[in-house]
């Protein structure tokens, strides 16, 4: 059964929009990194962690489906038009926590402690402060 373009415009009307808007961008990376890097926190310790930490455990795919997901970050960052060397730099971050995060129990411990992603969030969120100020938000100030 073909849909008819009447029933896709009613779903597409029906769906959210994505922003691209450097403002939703800013709230997607956000929210992205804090999903990898502190959406747990460790009992005991009281030390944020987050998905990344998590997909580290499982011996290469984890860290590879980790390294994945944190492009996506990389490819937000490429769409607001940031210069390649920036996006070089988040790459290297990403490279330097899979290589790292592939060595047993040492990438481990390293996955607590680099955070790429954060890092990465970093650079994004300067170019946006710099070249955007309108997106800068409360809660971004603070979870700097």
């Amino acid at each position: 059964m073909a849909l008819k373009q009447e029933h896709l415009d009613r779903i597409a009307d029906a769906m959210p929009e994505i922003g691209r808007d450097p403002a939703s961008v800013r709230q997607r990376v956000e929210a992205m990194e804090a999903l990898l890097e502190r959406g747990f926190t460790m009992p005991v310790i009281n030390r944020p962690f987050g998905l990344d930490f998590i997909l580290g455990l499982v011996p290469v795919v984890g860290d590879l489906i980790a390294a994945v997901m944190g492009t996506w970050l990389v490819w937000e960052a490429r769409n607001l038009g940031m210069p390649k060397w920036k996006i070089a730099r988040m790459f290297g971050n990403i490279g330097v926590d899979l290589v790292v995060g592939a060595v047993p129990l040492i990438g481990d411990a390293a996955d607590f402690v680099f955070r790429s992603n954060t890092h990465n969030l970093r650079i994004i969120r300067k170019h946006l402060d710099k070249h955007h100020p309108e997106t800068v938000t409360i809660e971004g100030q603070l979870n700097r």
